[in-house]
Parts: C-alpha cells; sequence; structure tokens
C-alpha cells in the first residue's frame, strides 16, 4: 500500500521529520514579517503623530463604527480599562492574521505578500480618515508594510521535507530559526525605540512648565464634615490618579500649550481666538465639581469629584455673542472629537468653565491637557470636551454631536442617583452596628435626603454629609443594628426639587441608567 505523502514519515531512528514542521514554519514566518511592519509604523508613528500608528488608527475607527450596546459592553466588562483591552484584542486578531498569510506565503509567496499589503492598504485608509489627519497619516503603514514585505522576501526559503540528509535540514533549519527570532528581537528593539521617541515627544515638560494663577473667584472653603472618611467610602475628592477615565481617544492628543489655541465661531457676532496664555490671564474661578460618564451602571464607579480651575464659559460665549438660533454650543476636541451642550444651559448662571486645572495642578494630559470643558449637571458626553480646539455656536437642528448618531440623547442632565460603597456587596459584617455610607449625586441640584432599607422594611433617613455647593456629590451614612443572616440593602436619594430617584430600572442607553443600589450582605 502507498503511503500518502503528506503524512509524517519517521527517520530511523524514530524521529517525526517531513511536512509535519510545515505546520509553524508559515505562521513564525507571517508573524515575524508582521511585528517588523508594526515596528518600522510604530517608529515613524511619533513624527507624524500617534493616531497615525496602524493599531492606533484601526482601533479608531472601530471605536467609531461600535453601536451603543457594544459601548456599554466594553465599558460595563472593561470599565476604565476598555481602550487597553481594544488595543490588547486589535493586536491577537493581527497576529491571527499574520499567521494565515505567512501560511499562505509557505504555499505561494505571492500570496503571502498580498497579505501584507491589505495589511498595510487598510492601516493607511484608517490613519487618513482620522479626523484632522494630515498628509503624512498614510506613511506608517505604508512603510511599515514595504518593511513587513521585504522581511518575508528576506528570511531564508525554507520548506522542510523528508530526507536522509537531517545534516542539511538541521541547517536550513537553523538559519530560517536564527533569521525569524532576528527579525522577532529587532523589531521589539525598533519598537521600544518608537515608544521612546514618542515619550520624548510628549507635553510631559510643557505642562509642568506651567504656573495655575491664583483664582479671582476660590472655591469655598470645604466644610469638615464634608468627607466622612470611612473605610472603602470614596473620598469627597477623588486623587488625580484615581479619577475615572472614558472617552474615545486610544493614543492621548499631545496639545503643546504653546501653540494651543481656542476658537469661537459659528453663529456668534464676535469670532474670537484664544492663546492659553491669554485664556490663563482672565478673571478665574476655581469650584468642586462632580462629573458623572452616562456609561455608568446603577452602583458603578464611572463617577469622580474635583476642584477645577478656569474660566467661566457663560462669560465668554456672552462676548462672542450668540446669535438667534444658537442653541448649542458644540465642543471639538483635537482629534475631532464632538459634543453638544445646549447654549441656554451654558449661559444660565451655573459654574460652567474651560478648565486648566484640576485638584492644584495642571489638568492630566489623560484628562484633557492644557483646557477642558466642565459644566455641573450634564452628563460628560455631551459637555466635558477634553483637550478643546473649538467651540462652535450652532443649532441641534443642523448639528449632531460625536455620541448622537449611534443613538444616545441630544440633550442629557444628569439624573438624581445613590450608591452604597460600604458594606461591600458580599461581604460579611459582624453583628451589631454596621455603619452602611455612601454618595449620592443630583449636579446642579442636589441632594436633600437619602433613604435606607433593610431588607423589605421600613425606609430610615440616612445622616448627609456637609457639601460646598449643589454641585457635587455628596456622603451619607445609617448606623444598622444588624442581625446574622442573609441581608439586602438597598438606597434611594431625593434632590433639592423634591423628586425622588425612580426604582424603574434603565441601562444607560440613550440618557443614563436608573433604578435604586441594592446589595446583599452575609452578617455572621
Amino acid at each position: 500500500m502507498t503511503q500518502d505523502s503528506r503524512a509524517p514519515q519517521e527517520n530511523a531512528d524514530g524521529r517525526r521529520s517531513g511536512k509535519l514542521r510545515v505546520g509553524w514554519v508559515g505562521p513564525l514566518l507571517g508573524l515575524a514579517s508582521a511585528a517588523v511592519a508594526l515596528a518600522v509604523a510604530e517608529l515613524i508613528a511619533p513624527f507624524t503623530g500617534a493616531r497615525s500608528a496602524p493599531i492606533v488608527a484601526v482601533g479608531g475607527v472601530v471605536v467609531d463604527a461600535v453601536p451603543g450596546p457594544v459601548k456599554n459592553f466594553a465599558v460595563s466588562t472593561f470599565g476604565t480599562h476598555d481602550k487597553t483591552a481594544l488595543l490588547i484584542g486589535t493586536t491577537i486578531l493581527l497576529a491571527l492574521f499574520a499567521a494565515g498569510i505567512g501560511a499562505l506565503a509557505v504555499r505561494d509567496m505571492r500570496l503571502g505578500l498580498a497579505g501584507i499589503g491589505l495589511f498595510g492598504l487598510v492601516g493607511i485608509v484608517a490613519a487618513a480618515t482620522r479626523p484632522n489627519a494630515g498628509p503624512g497619516a498614510v506613511f506608517p503603514s505604508l512603510l511599515g508594510a514595504a518593511a513587513g514585505a521585504v522581511t518575508m522576501l528576506g528570511l531564508p526559503r525554507w520548506r522542510p521535507t523528508p530526507s536522509r540528509r537531517r545534516d542539511l535540514e538541521e541547517a536550513a533549519r537553523r538559519r530560517f530559526l536564527l533569521a525569524a527570532g532576528g527579525s522577532l528581537g529587532g523589531a521589539a528593539i525598533v519598537g521600544f525605540l518608537g515608544h521612546q521617541v514618542g515619550a520624548r515627544r510628549n507635553v510631559t515638560a510643557a505642562r509642568a512648565a506651567v504656573t495655575l494663577p491664583t483664582p479671582s473667584s476660590p472655591a469655598s472653603a470645604l466644610p469638615g464634615e464634608a468627607d466622612l472618611r470611612l473605610p472603602d467610602l470614596a473620598p469627597f475628592v477623588t486623587p488625580n490618579e484615581s479619577f475615572y477615565r472614558i472617552d474615545t481617544a486610544l493614543a492621548i492628543p499631545q496639545v503643546d500649550p504653546n501653540s494651543w489655541q481656542l476658537r469661537i465661531k459659528g453663529k456668534v457676532r464676535n469670532p474670537m481666538t484664544l492663546t492659553f496664555a491669554q485664556l490663563l490671564a482672565r478673571p478665574t474661578m476655581e469650584r468642586y465639581v462632580t462629573l458623572a460618564c452616562v456609561s455608568n451602571e446603577v452602583g458603578d464607579s464611572l463617577i469622580s469629584n474635583a476642584k477645577w480651575l478656569g474660566v467661566s464659559l457663560r462669560d465668554l460665549l456672552a462676548e462672542a455673542g450668540p446669535l438667534p438660533g444658537a442653541d448649542q454650543v458644540i465642543g471639538r476636541a483635537v482629534d475631532g472629537f464632538t459634543v453638544g451642550a445646549p447654549t441656554e444651559v451654558l449661559m444660565d448662571g451655573r459654574d460652567a468653565m474651560l478648565a486648566f486645572g484640576m485638584n492644584g495642578v495642571p489638568l492630566p494630559v489623560e484628562h484633557g491637557f492644557p483646557v477642558r470643558m466642565v459644566v455641573p449637571g450634564l452628563y460628560g458626553y455631551v459637555s466635558a470636551t477634553k483637550w478643546l480646539a473649538e467651540l462652535e455656536l450652532s443649532s441641534f437642528a443642523d448639528f449632531s454631536a460625536y455620541w448622537v448618531p449611534r443613538g444616545w440623547s441630544a440633550q442629557a442632565p444628569i439624573k438624581t442617583e445613590s450608591r452604597i460603597d460600604t458594606p461591600r456587596a458580599g461581604s460579611s459584617p459582624r453583628r451589631g452596628r454596621v455603619t452602611v455610607a455612601g454618595v449620592a449625586w443630583a449636579q446642579h441640584r442636589g441632594i436633600s435626603k437619602v433613604e435606607v432599607r433593610v431588607d423589605n422594611g421600613a425606609w430610615n433617613t440616612a445622616t448627609l454629609a456637609a457639601v460646598p455647593s449643589v454641585d457635587t456629590w455628596r456622603q451619607w451614612s445609617f448606623d444598622w443594628d444588624a442581625t446574622p443572616g442573609q441581608h439586602q440593602l438597598t438606597v434611594r436619594a431625593t434632590d433639592n426639587s423634591g423628586a425622588t430617584q425612580t426604582e424603574q430600572e434603565a441601562p444607560p442607553d440613550p440618557d443614563g441608567a436608573t433604578g435604586w443600589h441594592r446589595i446583599s450582605v452575609n452578617v455572621t
């Protein structure tokens, strides 16, 4: 009987040889070529803009195209690490694609080169279609693909076959492994150099050189009883490094304050352009304001509070002079992201500002340095533009900001909500006195009452901590005489308008989640 020539065969020493080894040759060839392509692209991207790097550019297209429910799933699953998860997922898919084109290249080199070309084309199109992309945005993917093709062609050709000349086959295999390994190692070094070049081109030094002005209108003194300082309870002021971050920027924009400008245009009588120095020279205001993400599920943590320093947005808009019909202010970031806030809300007397300071220091780069919008009472996706570059007066009828075509509401005032921070869900507190505590918020309306219910019993009024204004969250506490067993704790809040938080459960889209926060504990 004739043996299939494709089956693995054994040498006299019993070791398998032949085409069984082809299984890993192709994927390794593809991975080495793709690694070189990405490394070269990363080395070039710092000079053409971080968003021109292939993985970042393709990831940006994915973020722009993703439906609202998918975004909710990503945020609820990965929280503030959603962008990291996307980049890792994109890299894994790319590695699988590279392994596939390498397998094709072993059979026909033309197919492998076509795969490399497709990889480059996808990166070029993605980078070129990013908002504000310059002509140089195509070069990282273009030159990276060229380097990948050269690598694929240049690696020693080795396709193992059954042979009695084990010495020749082993020599060829070693040459291939050394070349492929060298390509991977070289790619790692080049990629690292690209990362280092990008790091040197960031604005950390420029930010460190910024001296914040003394506020013309300082924040109200923080009452000593504003922070209950209980274990597991969120502090009243969120440290900058712990402040939640949800945005669409896969590569954090690096904006030099020395060249930054803010343009105010559109339906205004007096279009304006301000430099960073001019903005800092204006009368400044300092306020505690709590920001919240519309993607925050009931009881979740996408909400934080900080002391902001900036200039009055109302005053700037008044100087520009909105024309009739200009009912929307479009905030546009340097990367093209847009929000749309009602002009009437921004000019109704609340402390809406263009902020450049956060908790006593210049804005962190990841939170919008050099300038961002802060608007009490509106969810971030309609108000909190980071890396702000432009304010355009328009109308809701004429323009829909970034998230509106994706199914979110055009106007999104923050809803009255509350959360239990301690004890933690699923914990086992000891019987006796247990302090139940958390935070409640209804920015720009304020919280007047918080109630706690044990199991299905009566509602108990919690003790409220002090607050400096109605624009921040409010801590609360309730002392519970806990008895052994499984118990459910529920919280609800009432705002200063008299409206009580609704029990009706709703998902975050299209304008914020609703429902009561409930947790279960097992008292021992």
